[in-house]
C-alpha cells in the first residue's frame, strides 16, 4: 500500500509538470481528437507537437492505473481502514473527472476556464494523494482517528489560513495564465486563441499581491510558531514552505520580467508541485499520528507509538 501511495503522489506530481509543458509548447490540440489522438488513431504522428501531447496522455493512464490500484488495495487491506478507502476513492474519482474535463478540453478547443480548472483539478488529487501516502503509514482502524494536536487552536486556524492563502494563490496563478501568451495551442486566423478577456498586466499584479502577503503571513507564522512546547519537526516543515514560496516569489517576478518565458513558467509549475507537497506535509505535521504498525519489531508491540517530536510518516516523503 505504502508503494502505491507513493506511486501516487508521484504520477500525479509527474501530471501538473507535463500539462505544464503541454500548455508553454503550443501543444494543447497536438492530438485533436479524444480519446483517440487523431480519428481513429490512438498514437501520435512522429512530431513535435503531437509527441509532447500525447506523453501527457502516456502519464495519465499511468495515474489511472495507479489510482485504479489504490482503490483495490485500499478495499482489499485487512482490517479494512474506512479513511483509506475514502482517500482511495477520492483518488479514483479524481482521476476519472481529470479524463472528463481534459476531454472537454480537447473537445472545445482549450477553452481557458476549463484548462485552469483542470490544473486546480490536479492540485485537489494531489493533495489526496500526499494524504493517502501518509495515513497508509500509520497504526490499525481503532488507532487511525486518534490524532492528537500538537500545537494551540490558534496556531492550527494559522495553519489552515496559510494553506487556503495558498489556493487563492494558485487560483488567480490560473487566471494569469489563461490571459498570458501561453494558450496552450498556436492560434490561426480561423481560430484565434482563446484568453480569459482580463488585462494581463492587471492580474498578474494581483497575483504578486497575494502572493506577497503569503510569503508575509508565512514570515510571521516562523515566529508564531517558534513558542515553547511547538515541535521542532512543525517549525522545520514551516521554514521548507516559507523556503519555496521565496523561491516562487523570485520565479514569478523573473517570468513577469521575461515576457512569460516558456522555460521560467515551467519551473514555476514544478514549484508549485512542491509548495503542495510542503503545504499539506507542514498542515499534517500539526497533529500526532499513531507510527505504522510493526514498524521495529513486527510483532506489535509498538503500535500506535509516535516520535518524541510527532513527526508523520510523510516528513520523509516532503
Amino acid at each position: 500500500m505504502r508503494k502505491v501511495a507513493l506511486a501516487s503522489v508521484i504520477c500525479y506530481g509527474l501530471l501538473m509538470i507535463t500539462g505544464g509543458a503541454v500548455r508553454l509548447t503550443g501543444s494543447g490540440l497536438g492530438c485533436p481528437d479524444w480519446p483517440s489522438c487523431y480519428q481513429h488513431q490512438l498514437t501520435a504522428h512522429v512530431s513535435f507537437h503531437p509527441m509532447v501531447e500525447f506523453m501527457n496522455r502516456l502519464v495519465t493512464v499511468a495515474v489511472t492505473i495507479v489510482s485504479a490500484l489504490a482503490l483495490l488495495v485500499a478495499f482489499a487491506r485487512s482490517p479494512r481502514r474506512r479513511d483509506l478507502c475514502w482517500l482511495g476513492g477520492g483518488l479514483a474519482a479524481g482521476v476519472v473527472a481529470q479524463i472528463v474535463l481534459g476531454g472537454l478540453v480537447v473537445l472545445f478547443k482549450l477553452n481557458p476556464y476549463l484548462v485552469a480548472c483542470h490544473f486546480l483539478l490536479t492540485i485537489v488529487v494531489l493533495a489526496d494523494a500526499v494524504v493517502f501516502y501518509h495515513q497508509s503509514g500509520i497504526g490499525p482502524e481503532q488507532e487511525a482517528t486518534r490524532f492528537t494536536p500538537v500545537v494551540s487552536t490558534e496556531l492550527r486556524w494559522l495553519g489552515r489560513v496559510l494553506v487556503v492563502v495558498l489556493g487563492l494563490v494558485c487560483c488567480i496563478g490560473t487566471v494569469v495564465a489563461g490571459a498570458g501568451p501561453h494558450a496552450g495551442a498556436p492560434g490561426s486566423p480561423g481560430q484565434p486563441i482563446q484568453r480569459i478577456p482580463i488585462a494581463f498586466r492587471d492580474v498578474a499584479e494581483a497575483h504578486s499581491d497575494v502572493a506577497i502577503f503569503l510569503i508575509g503571513l508565512t514570515l510571521a507564522s516562523l515566529f508564531a510558531f517558534r513558542r515553547p512546547g511547538v515541535p521542532t519537526d512543525v517549525q522545520r516543515h514551516l521554514r521548507w514552505l516559507f523556503e519555496l514560496l521565496v523561491v516562487q516569489g523570485a520565479l514569478g517576478y523573473v517570468q513577469f520580467f521575461l515576457h512569460d518565458s516558456p522555460w521560467v513558467v515551467e519551473f514555476h509549475i514544478l514549484g508549485v508541485t512542491m509548495l503542495w507537497l510542503a503545504a499539506v506535509g507542514f498542515y499534517l505535521s500539526l497533529h500526532e499520528h499513531p507510527r505504522r504498525a510493526h514498524a521495529a519489531t513486527g510483532d506489535g508491540s509498538d503500535a500506535g507509538d509516535t516520535t518524541p517530536s510527532g513527526r508523520p510518516v510523510v516528513a520523509s516523503a516532503t
